[in-house]
């Protein structure tokens, strides 16, 4: 505490426990907080009468770059959709067109409240440098399928290679970004890249992500061709490094993998809002997982398949479709939903009071949690290790203007076809 901490005064401020408090208080630049006593040494003190401190956001699955094909394909199936509307403009993907996209997907985070990611898509390296540019967090699984991967020859194995090197530091690190092993699913990875990523991923002790079980056509594949459902069919792997595996979607998916899941530590990321869009016909259950003990997280997947990063909606989304799903108005209430929204969050956000979206507080502000996370808001503030992102209203990492305009652009030229 103490010079490098920012005080806020007259505010509301509610952290992981969901205990709302009203007064003066000190956010540190390690992601600490205290009342403060007026008498601190501080970086500012900022009026904060119209302000609701919180953790910030943490979006678990997400394809960044993807923002250029916001709008693409509505209305098609998810195969359909991949293979007529997605797959065929991947393959022409420049690193100029992946920092543009990347750009503008860190502008919508950070005004909208979240300060990390973990991605999965291709030029791993050019999304590092410009999310670093933005100030945010990530966790970067580089594509490892070469075919699958627009920037590596087929068969080539460069598309791995490419991925160790940037895991290990061979190269400059930019700063709040870490490097994982992205194996699309297993309908598009052999036995042969499962083992060598996985590989790889315990060497490094590095993340590795993985789409599971996302719809019932795949685990039905699945099990017809190796008599096992996906998840079943990755432990006969050995492919899961305990601890940091991450499973996107986990839609389809029994309890016996769900106790899988749970004995390898691994993270579950639940992405209502894309499975309903893409008329998966089932989202994760949410009570069972958590029976199971298994860790879930909360995901957005990406801009084609959702429309949006904002985690405000995905986090309601989650609430309702688990509630309606199980005919139980208990399941994921605000402070459940706002746990699994934000959790391992070190970074702080405020919310603007005098945003309509967030009246009535209620009684001792009981009503301001559920406000933010069922009716909107907007974000004021952000700070991620003590460094401002956003102020009032306004980020300062990056232009969103300018990001704006890029991605127009970006998108005209080159999708005009589509």
């Amino acid at each position: 505490m103490g010079e490098e901490g920012r005080r806020i005064t007259d505010a509301w401020l509610i952290d992981h426990d969901g205990v709302t408090q009203r007064g003066d208080f000190i956010l540190d630049s390690d992601g600490s907080y205290s009342t403060s006593k007026g008498d601190e040494d501080v970086l500012e003190t900022i009026d904060g009468s119209n302000r609701l401190i919180t953790r910030s956001f943490q979006n678990w699955h997400t394809h960044l770059a993807m923002t250029l094909n916001r709008g693409m394909g509505e209305g098609l199936p998810l195969m359909e959709w991949l293979e007529k509307s997605i797959f065929p403009v991947e393959k022409n993907l420049t690193p100029e067109l992946i920092e543009i996209g990347t750009r503008a997907a860190a502008a919508e985070m950070i005004a909208t409240g979240t300060t990390f990611a973990c991605d999965m898509y291709f030029h791993t390296e050019t999304i590092g440098n410009t999310l670093a540019e933005s100030g945010v967090r990530a966790i970067l699984c580089g594509p490892v399928t070469d075919g699958l991967t627009p920037n590596f020859e087929e068969g080539s194995g460069d598309a791995l290679r490419h991925m160790e090197s940037l895991i290990k530091g061979e190269g400059p690190r930019p700063g709040r970004i870490e490097y994982g092993i992205g194996t699309h699913s297993v309908y598009v990875c052999d036995e042969e890249i499962l083992h060598k990523a996985s590989d790889l991923a315990k060497k490094t002790e590095c993340t590795l992500q993985i789409h599971t079980s996302e719809t019932r056509k795949e685990v039905a594949d699945c099990h017809a061709e190796t008599g096992m459902y996906p998840i079943e069919y990755l432990d006969s792997l050995d492919y899961f490094t305990d601890g940091t595996t991450v499973c996107a979607h986990c839609g389809w998916v029994t309890k016996k993998e769900m106790r899988i899941l749970a004995g390898h530590d691994a993270h579950a990321v639940h992405c209502p809002t894309s499975n309903q869009k893409l008329a998966c016909g089932g989202t994760m259950s949410y009570p069972a997982m958590k029976d199971a003990q298994v860790d879930v997280r909360l995901g957005t997947d990406g801009s084609a398949s959702n429309n949006s990063l904002d985690m405000r909606a995905e986090a309601k989304a989650a609430s309702l479709v688990q509630k309606h799903d199980h005919w139980d108005a208990r399941v994921l209430d605000p402070l459940e939903t706002w746990q699994l929204a934000t959790k391992d969050s070190k970074d702080w956000i405020t919310w603007n009071l005098d945003d309509i979206r967030m009246r009535p507080f209620g009684r001792d502000g009981r009503r301001l949690l559920a406000n933010v996370l069922y009716s909107g808001g907007s974000v004021l503030d952000v700070f991620v290790d003590g460094e401002e992102l956003r102020r009032d209203g306004v980020t300062l990492t990056l232009d969103e203007k300018a990001a704006a305009e890029a991605i127009e652009i970006a998108a005209t030229d080159y999708y005009s076809e589509l």
